[in-house]
C-alpha cells in the first residue's frame, strides 16, 4: 500500500464532493429561474491493479449530468406572452450575434420592435403563418426561422378574392324579368366596393348573371342554367370577377371568385340566400393570442383574427447531453446528436401553453439533503488525506 496512494485517494474524494457541492449551490440559486434543469453528480470508482498482499487505493470520478427531460409543475401568469412546453420539445430563440440556441424558458416580453425575448434578451423564432399549410422543416438546421413579431401597432388590410352568392330566383318570372343583388368586396387599400350582381331571364329554366362596379363590367354576362326540379346545372365552377386597377384612388380590386352553389328556380320570390365575401378592411391590431398549436394570431378592432406565425419547437436525439449555457439555453453536443425542428402538436413534440411558465425542477428539500451529504464525505476524505499525511510523517521520522 502507497501513502501517497492514500492521500491522493482522499484528494480525489473531496474533488468530487467538491463538485457534487458546487452542482447543488447552483441547484439551489436557480430554484425560482423559469425553466431551469437541475444537475446531478454521478460517482464511479477508479481501481488500480493490486497484489495478494498489497492494495493500491484508486480513486472516485465524477460526471455532471443534467436532468433536462425531467417536465416539471407550471405557474400560470396574467402575460399571454409567457408561454411553455407542456411535453417535449423546446424553444428556439437568437441572440445578437444571430446563432440560435434551445431553451425552455418561455418568460417572452414583448420590445418596441414587436419580437418577443426572454429575460436573458433571446428572440423567439418560428414560421411565418401560411394559410394552414404546414411549413417546410430543415431537419439538422435552423433555416426558414425569423423571429415571431407581434406588430401590436400595425394596420392591415385583406383584399376579397373569394366569395359566395346563393339566390333563388323565382321560376314565374318572364323572359327579360331582372332580379338585383350585391356583395360589398374589400379592394387592396382595404375600402369597401359594391358589385352589383343582375340576373335576367332568358328563356325556360334559363338566366344569365352579370357583374358591375360602378357602371364598369366585371362579370360579362354568363349562363346560368336549372334542371326540372329547380336545381342549378351550370355553371358547374365559381364565376370570376375581372379584377381593377383604375378608378380607384390608387388601390386595386383583386379578380374575386363567386360560387354560385345553392342557387335555385323555385316557387318563392327572387331573394338572396347566405351570401359572404372574404376580406376586411382596414384595421388595427388590439392584441393577439397564442393557442396550443403555437399558432400567434393578431387581434384586429374590427372583430378578425388573423394567424401571423407558428412557434417552432426543437429537440435532440439525447435531450440530457445538451451542453447548458449562460442565459438558462442549451446547444447541441456530438452526444446529444443533431436537432430536429417542429412545431407543437405534431409528431412528438407537445403542446405550447399561453399564460403559463414552467418552474424549476429543483427540489430544495432534496439539495440541502445532499449539500449535508457532501460536506460529511468531504469531512471523512480529508480525514483520510489527514491520516496518510501524519502517517507518512511517522515514516519520515523514523530515520530520526
Amino acid at each position: 500500500m502507497s501513502l501517497y496512494g492514500t492521500m491522493r485517494t482522499g484528494v480525489s474524494g473531496m474533488n468530487a464532493q467538491a463538485n457534487r457541492l458546487s452542482t447543488v449551490a447552483d441547484n439551489i440559486a436557480n430554484s425560482s429561474t423559469v425553466g431551469y434543469k437541475k444537475a446531478s453528480v454521478q460517482f464511479s470508482s477508479m481501481i488500480l491493479p493490486s497484489s495478494g498482499s498489497s492494495y493500491n487505493s484508486g480513486g472516485v470520478e465524477s460526471t455532471v449530468r443534467y436532468d433536462i427531460t425531467a417536465e416539471s409543475t407550471y405557474t400560470f401568469t396574467t402575460s399571454g406572452t409567457d408561454l411553455a412546453v407542456k411535453g417535449e420539445g423546446f424553444f428556439i430563440v437568437q441572440g445578437a450575434s444571430g446563432v440560435e440556441y434551445l431553451t425552455r424558458a418561455g418568460n417572452f416580453v414583448e420590445m418596441s420592435d414587436g419580437t418577443l425575448q426572454n429575460a436573458a434578451g433571446y428572440t423567439l423564432m418560428g414560421y411565418p403563418y401560411n394559410d394552414g399549410v404546414d411549413p417546410t422543416i430543415v431537419i439538422n438546421g435552423y433555416d426558414g426561422l425569423e423571429p415571431v413579431k407581434l406588430g401590436t401597432a400595425a394596420i392591415a388590410a385583406k383584399a376579397s378574392e373569394n366569395g359566395r352568392l346563393p339566390v333563388n330566383l323565382t321560376n314565374t318570372a318572364a323572359v327579360g324579368d331582372t332580379f338585383k343583388t350585391s356583395l360589398s368586396a374589400i379592394d387592396t387599400q382595404g375600402t369597401s366596393r359594391l358589385i352589383e350582381f343582375t340576373y335576367t331571364k332568358t328563356g325556360a329554366n334559363a338566366w344569365t348573371i352579370e357583374g358591375k362596379y360602378n357602371g364598369t363590367t366585371v362579370l360579362a354576362a354568363t349562363p346560368v342554367t336549372f334542371d326540372a326540379l329547380g336545381v342549378m346545372t351550370a355553371p358547374t365552377t365559381p364565376v370570376t370577377t375581372t379584377a381593377l386597377t383604375t378608378g380607384l384612388g390608387g388601390a386595386e380590386m383583386k379578380s374575386i371568385a363567386i360560387d354560385l352553389t345553392g342557387t335555385t328556380q323555385l316557387a318563392s320570390d327572387s331573394a338572396p340566400g347566405k351570401a359572404g365575401i372574404d376580406g376586411s378592411k382596414a384595421s388595427k391590431a388590439t392584441g393577439y393570442e397564442i393557442n396550443a398549436e403555437g399558432v400567434v394570431s393578431i387581434k384586429y378592432d374590427n372583430g378578425s383574427l388573423v394567424p401571423t406565425y407558428r412557434i417552432a419547437l426543437a429537440t435532440v436525439q439525447s435531450p440530457n447531453n445538451l451542453l447548458p449555457v449562460a442565459g438558462n439555453l442549451y446547444t447541441t453536443t456530438t452526444d446529444s446528436g443533431v436537432v430536429v425542428l417542429g412545431y407543437a402538436q405534431n409528431g412528438a413534440f407537445g403542446s405550447v401553453l399561453s399564460g403559463a411558465l414552467e418552474d424549476s425542477n429543483v427540489d430544495v428539500a432534496a439539495e440541502l439533503t445532499s449539500m449535508i451529504e457532501s460536506q460529511r464525505n468531504y469531512t471523512a476524505n480529508s480525514k483520510v488525506f489527514q491520516t496518510g499525511s501524519e502517517l507518512m510523517e511517522v515514516l519520515v521520522n523514523l530515520k530520526r
